[in-house]
C-alpha cells in the first residue's frame, strides 16, 4: 500500500511539473495570428476587456486563459490604453509586455520643406484618426519634418509640437549665425529662408541663393523673387500657369518686384537647411540667378552677365517647345 501511494504521489508530482512546463511554454509560445493584428484598447479598459478584443482579433486563442496567465506571469503593471499593432504569431507574453509598456502604434504626418501653411492644414485634416478642428497655422511657424501621433490625438496637439520645434530650431540657429548677415531678427531670417526654400530644390544651391538675397538686401535692391508674387494669389499653392504682367506689377505687401526690403511675412514653412543658409550664406558677390535647364540655376554678379544667361535659358525653353 505504501508503495502504491508512493507511486501515485510521484505521478502527481510529475504531472504538476509537466503541467507547469507546458504552461510556461504556452505563455511564451508563438501566437495563432497568421498576420499582423491591430487592436484598440480604450481608456479604462480592464485586462479582461482587452483579452476579449485580442481573442476576437485572433491574436490569442482564449481570453480567460490569457487573463489567468497574465496574472501569474505578468506582475503588477497595468495595461495602457491605445492602438496596438501586434506582429503575426506574437506570443501572449510579448503581447502583455507591449500593452503594459504602452508601445502603441505610431502614425506619421509628413510636412516637406517649403510646404505652405494652407497645405499643412489640409494634410492634418486628412491625417487618419486625428481629432478636432484647427485653424490654418501662421505661415512660417511649422518646422518641416515627420511627426508621430497615435489614434485619438488632437490636430492641435500636433500643430503645437510642430510650432514648438520651429521656435526651438530657429532660436538655436540664430545663436550660431554668421556675423554681418543681412537680416536683423530671427523673423526676418525666417522670411528670407522661406523665399530660398521656394527658389531652389537643390540643397547645394541654398547658400548661394541666400547670398544673392543677402547681397540685394544690403544694397537696398528689390529682391525680385517670383514666389513672392504668387503667394498673395494662392497662399503658397502652385500657380499652375505663368505669372501675368498685371500680377508682376501688382503692389502689395508681398510683391518684391514693386517694393524694396522684405515681404510682410514668410511665404512658406522653410526647412532647417534653408534657415541655416540664410544665417550663413555663401561667400559670393552674385546678385542674379536664372534657371539653367537642369533643375538648378546659374549665378551672375552683373546685369550684363545675367541678361546673357537669361537668353541662354530662353533658347533652352524654345528648344523644348515651351516658348
Amino acid at each position: 500500500m505504501r508503495r502504491l501511494f508512493g507511486c501515485f504521489g510521484l505521478l502527481v508530482i510529475l504531472a504538476l511539473i509537466g503541467g507547469g512546463v507546458w504552461v510556461v511554454r504556452d505563455w511564451g509560445a508563438a501566437g495563432p495570428a497568421e498576420q499582423n493584428v491591430t487592436v484598440v484598447v480604450p481608456n479604462g479598459a480592464s485586462l479582461s476587456t482587452a483579452a476579449g478584443q485580442l481573442e476576437e482579433a485572433g491574436a490569442i486563442r482564449n481570453a480567460r486563459w490569457f487573463v489567468i496567465l497574465s496574472r501569474i506571469f505578468g506582475g503588477d503593471a497595468h495595461i495602457k490604453a491605445g492602438e496596438y499593432r501586434f506582429p503575426a504569431h506574437l506570443s501572449q507574453s510579448d503581447i502583455l509586455k507591449t500593452m503594459q509598456g504602452g508601445d502603441t502604434l505610431q502614425r506619421f504626418v509628413t510636412i516637406p520643406e517649403g510646404m505652405p501653411s494652407v497645405l499643412v492644414h489640409e494634410a492634418l485634416m486628412k491625417a487618419p484618426y486625428l481629432t478636432g478642428e484647427i485653424d490654418i497655422p501662421v505661415e512660417g511657424t511649422i518646422l518641416p519634418d515627420s511627426y508621430a501621433y497615435t489614434r485619438g490625438d488632437t490636430r492641435q496637439s500636433v500643430v503645437d509640437r510642430m510650432q514648438k520645434a520651429m521656435a526651438e530650431y530657429l532660436a538655436a540657429a540664430w545663436e550660431r549665425r554668421k556675423p554681418g548677415i543681412a537680416v536683423d531678427t530671427p523673423r526676418d531670417a525666417l522670411i528670407v529662408a522661406s523665399i530660398v526654400e521656394k527658389e531652389t530644390s537643390k540643397p547645394e544651391e541654398r547658400r548661394t541663393v541666400a547670398a544673392v538675397y543677402s547681397n540685394r538686401l544690403k544694397r537696398g535692391m528689390m529682391l525680385q523673387a517670383d514666389p513672392t508674387i504668387i503667394y498673395p494669389i494662392t497662399k503658397g499653392k502652385p500657380l499652375g500657369r505663368r505669372i501675368l504682367r498685371s500680377e508682376l506689377e501688382a503692389k502689395n505687401d508681398y510683391n518684391t518686384y514693386t517694393m524694396t526690403g522684405l515681404p510682410a511675412g514668410p511665404i512658406a514653412n522653410p526647412g532647417r537647411e534653408s534657415i541655416d543658409a540664410v544665417l550663413d550664406p555663401a561667400d559670393s558677390n552674385a546678385l542674379y540667378f536664372v534657371a539653367d535647364g537642369t533643375g538648378g540655376h546659374v549665378f551672375s554678379e552683373t546685369l550684363e552677365q545675367h541678361n546673357a544667361n537669361v537668353q541662354k535659358w530662353y533658347a533652352i525653353r524654345r528648344s523644348r517647345g515651351e516658348m
